[in-house]
């Protein structure tokens, strides 16, 4: 197989991104779009010179793989639909809504032999690439994520919406498990969470703390991170940083190093990465497991949320 035929299904505010990229890419051919908004879905399928419906279950027979970019509360069932017809998946963060409909979802991946990847599309920052290989058990790492507030985002929490993307940073960097998770936030301009903090322990000694906001005047996406003779910071919007590190032969002096990352489009390197993986099995996405488990760890923040809230008042209960 040379390429494969694929399509999009939601093509909303990140969905037509999807729909732009597979019609450039040479190892893939768009042969449609779904939305549910019919000037929508004309709008997108002209644009790209595509037939566009109004159904999904109507693309599939069509298509080798598909983008679900449908909100949050569809992912299962329209991934499920897809898998069961013998469709590759990229499914767009968070994987599902709860970790059992995700686990169900990875299941049926394996299940019927199929690629299943999950958008965290942040692992695509070229920054991350240079950092990743100067992180060696870091004892303890710090990641502010702040958005101004955007009511299309809040059919879930700033949780599932925002943190989920830090929380999956931090999984890759194999920091062992999870030992402790400690959180708090509040509703503010919406009814779901809107605001949250969490302290997460693992049990290779490394804390982490997350903090994320959807109430912010603008945005920021920062990690900190500290380990023996190194300290690096990293601000994921301009994909630049700096490296402190301690000189071997000379304790008393440190070295700086400002690193950045190129504007490859991290968008276009997530597709990429998972129409190799359907192509030729090579690794690189981020798998349906790797989806589950950041899942997971933020079901766990949610819960220690809502442990700590009033579900009358939205404050926390401890509060004088």
């Amino acid at each position: 197989m040379e390429f494969i035929n694929v399509g999009v299904i939601g093509v909303g505010h990140l969905g037509q991104h999807h729909a732009r990229i597979y019609s450039e890419l040479p190892q893939a051919r768009l042969v449609g779009v779904v939305d549910i908004d019919q000037p929508r879905r004309t709008e997108i399928g002209n644009r790209f010179g595509v037939p566009h419906f109004g159904d999904y279950r109507n693309l599939l027979g069509q298509v080798d793989a598909v983008s679900v970019a449908v909100p949050t509360l569809q992912h299962r069932e329209v991934t499920l639909d897809c898998l069961e017809a013998g469709t590759h998946v990229l499914v767009e963060k968070p994987l599902a809504v709860t970790p059992e409909e995700g686990r169900q979802m990875v299941h049926k991946a394996k299940q019927n032999g199929l690629v299943l990847h999950v958008g965290h599309v942040e692992r695509f920052n070229p920054v991350r690439d240079l950092v990743h290989d100067l992180i060696s058990n870091p004892r303890f790492i710090e990641c502010h994520r702040l958005a101004p507030f955007q009511p299309r985002g809040t059919d879930v929490d700033v949780v599932l919406d925002l943190m989920i993307h830090d929380a999956d940073l931090i999984l890759s960097f194999g920091l062992g498990r999870v030992s402790k998770v400690e959180a708090v936030g509040t509703a503010v301009l919406s009814p779901q969470v809107d605001f949250a903090h969490a302290r997460v322990e693992f049990d290779k000694d490394c804390v982490v703390n997350l903090t994320a906001s959807r109430m912010s005047t603008g945005r920021l996406r920062k990690m900190r991170l500290f380990q023996e003779h190194l300290y690096l910071s990293v601000d994921f919007l301009s994909r630049q940083g700096i490296v402190y590190r301690q000189v071997p032969a000379d304790e008393s002096s440190i070295q700086e190093e400002a690193i950045q990352a190129g504007d490859e489009e991290p968008l276009q390197r997530e597709l990429q990465a998972f129409v190799q993986a359907i192509l030729t099995g090579a690794p690189g996405g981020v798998s349906g497991e790797e989806g589950l488990a950041a899942l997971e760890l933020v079901h766990t923040i949610k819960q220690s949320i809502r442990e700590k809230t009033s579900p009358l008042t939205g404050l926390s209960r401890f509060a004088p």
